[in-house]
């Protein structure tokens, strides 16, 4: 997957104070924020379409490492949350303790007849799904106008 290049288009609809169209390809997404921050709720907000992507991602690498070694896997669940936490109220950060960090939880459903070892193992592979490593990595966002 290095070197290739993803496009997205982003369009405001004019529909409704934060409503977006979010476009990959022949694909169009609604997004949008919760009437309680002022939006009209017509789609998932961003921090959903970031969980969505994570999840998906980590779903699809189980998937492919489970049919790769022939492993008893069923069907996998991914279930994410996203929040602020104070940097000081987390044990295993970098981040100085007058901070705030985003803490996202992933709890992964596997169903089949797979061993502990198995079980440990994919749950090992869903921290190497390509959209986990960005997420952790370094990042550079550069916005310019066009």
């Amino acid at each position: 997957m290095s070197g290739e290049t993803s496009v997205v288009e982003v369009r405001e609809t004019n529909t409704g104070k934060f409503i977006q169209t979010a476009r990959a390809g022949r694909h169009a997404l609604t997004m949008d924020e919760p009437t309680s921050v002022g939006g009209n709720d017509a789609g998932p907000g961003p921090y959903d379409f970031l969980l969505m992507a994570l999840g998906g991602c980590t779903a699809m690498t189980l998937r492919m490492y489970a049919d790769r070694k022939k492993l008893a896997l069923r069907n996998v669940a991914v279930q994410l949350s996203h929040r602020r936490v104070h940097a000081e109220d987390c044990w295993d950060c970098l981040t100085p303790g007058d901070g705030h960090i985003s803490e996202i939880v992933l709890d992964i459903t596997l169903e089949g007849d797979l061993s502990t070892e198995e079980r440990q193992r994919l749950l090992e592979i869903a921290h190497k799904c390509p959209v986990h490593r960005t997420m952790t990595g370094e990042i550079k966002v550069r916005a310019r106008l066009a």
